[in-house]
């Protein structure tokens, strides 16, 4: 499975207006809902929220990977969004996170989610990676990034 498999231009969000950390999954889960991906909208913000209750996803380096797996998801899919000014999401490290993937998948995606997490988390650990997703300014750039990861 490639990363850019799951992901479109359309899924991207390179400026992000939410500043708390509920605000920022509503604000990607709604770039789903926008693109006819779910069903319904606060049902799958509650899913994500109440993973995010049990264990952040903020896994340092600026970055939190959202994940969930639902009825109301049509098809595997990753969204991407990014804040200039962060946004304090209990993170392990306890700094701010900056860039944002959230993946959703559906209820009978078997462990694609988890696939898609490990594949993304193994590509944040470069620095050089991180450094040029957060400086990316345009659409094509992510889309550029993201295909160079390679699945499993």
């Amino acid at each position: 499975m490639k990363i850019s498999e799951l992901i479109t231009e359309d899924l991207i969000v390179l400026s992000l207006e939410s500043t708390t950390k509920p605000d920022v999954i509503s604000e990607l889960v709604h770039v789903l809902y926008k693109n006819e991906i779910i069903a319904d909208e606060a049902y799958l913000v509650s899913e994500v929220m109440k993973r995010e209750n049990h264990s952040s996803t903020g896994i340092g380096f600026g970055i939190a990977i959202p994940h969930v797996k639902s009825s109301v998801v049509a098809k595997p899919t990753l969204v991407f969004g990014k804040s200039s000014i962060g946004i304090d999401y209990e993170s392990m490290d306890d700094e701010k996170a900056y860039i944002f993937f959230l993946i959703a998948v559906p209820e009978s995606g078997v462990d694609l989610h988890l696939r898609a997490l490990a594949t993304l988390s193994r590509k944040l650990v470069d620095d050089e990676f991180r450094d040029a997703l957060f400086n990316a300014k345009s659409k094509v750039e992510i889309m550029s990034l993201l295909s160079s990861i390679k699945g499993d």
